[in-house]
């Protein structure tokens, strides 16, 4: 027996990508599993090997199950198929595709084998051994923080609280157009009521600012 270590990269930056292990008798469907384990994502939908070479073309499928699509030849199953037995080049290549809708689509390459007798048995594998680089998020930024978000979102009510604060500037623009007509009335009368006029002006828009801070909006191979 053996552990083959591959380095699986995502297609759009070869910058980032994880080493996993997994023995030479375990199948596809366990690489697969590791595979989105390793880049956090779900197991929620449709994925497919493909056999591939030096110039990563995609040959013969190896899938997780048979899709109604025209085939070539028919895909091997990754719970049939072990890896061990696709393996007919020192450094293999594999294309992985997962989630046929958004085609997220990683270049999987072997660079190394590492017999029984070096091999760690005590470990389990799958295993991800090595993880560079920020890997991409499968839902975004709201798929990342998952529930959480949705929690803040209905205790806040965010739309909610910026229609509220349209209303309180009209209020306020009403507040202060109502102090200017009874400053008006009784400025002729005594001139220390527009004194009382200016200080009410002033605190309103003390008011007015202290309400606004802190708002923010091929055939096969």
């Amino acid at each position: 027996m053996a552990v083959l270590k591959f380095r699986v990269s995502w297609e759009e930056d070869d910058a980032i990508y994880r080493d996993v292990l997994v023995k030479h008798t375990q199948n596809f469907q366990d690489l697969h599993i590791i595979i989105l384990k390793a880049f956090e994502f779900d197991q929620k939908h449709d994925a497919t090997f493909y056999r591939s070479n030096d110039t990563w073309q995609r040959g013969r499928e190896i899938s997780k199950e048979v899709y109604d699509r025209a085939y070539k030849v028919a895909p091997l199953l990754m719970e049939e198929t072990i890896i061990g037995s696709e393996i007919i080049d020192t450094n293999q290549h594999f294309i992985y595709e997962y989630d046929f809708v958004k085609s997220w689509s990683f270049l999987i390459q072997l660079i190394q084998v590492v017999k029984n007798a070096n091999a760690d048995m005590t470990l389990e594998y799958p295993l991800v051994s090595r993880i560079e680089g920020v890997g991409p998020m499968q839902y975004g930024t709201k798929g990342l923080l998952g529930e959480k978000f949705a929690d803040i979102e209905e205790k806040y009510d965010l739309n909610e609280a910026a229609e509220g604060f349209g209303e309180e500037g009209e209020e306020d623009a009403h507040a202060s157009d109502d102090g200017g007509d009874d400053g008006g009335d009784d400025g002729g009368d005594d001139g220390d009521n527009t004194e009382d006029s200016d200080e009410e002006d002033a605190d309103d828009n003390k008011q007015d600012n202290e309400s606004g801070s802190g708002f923010f909006e091929g055939e096969a191979f």
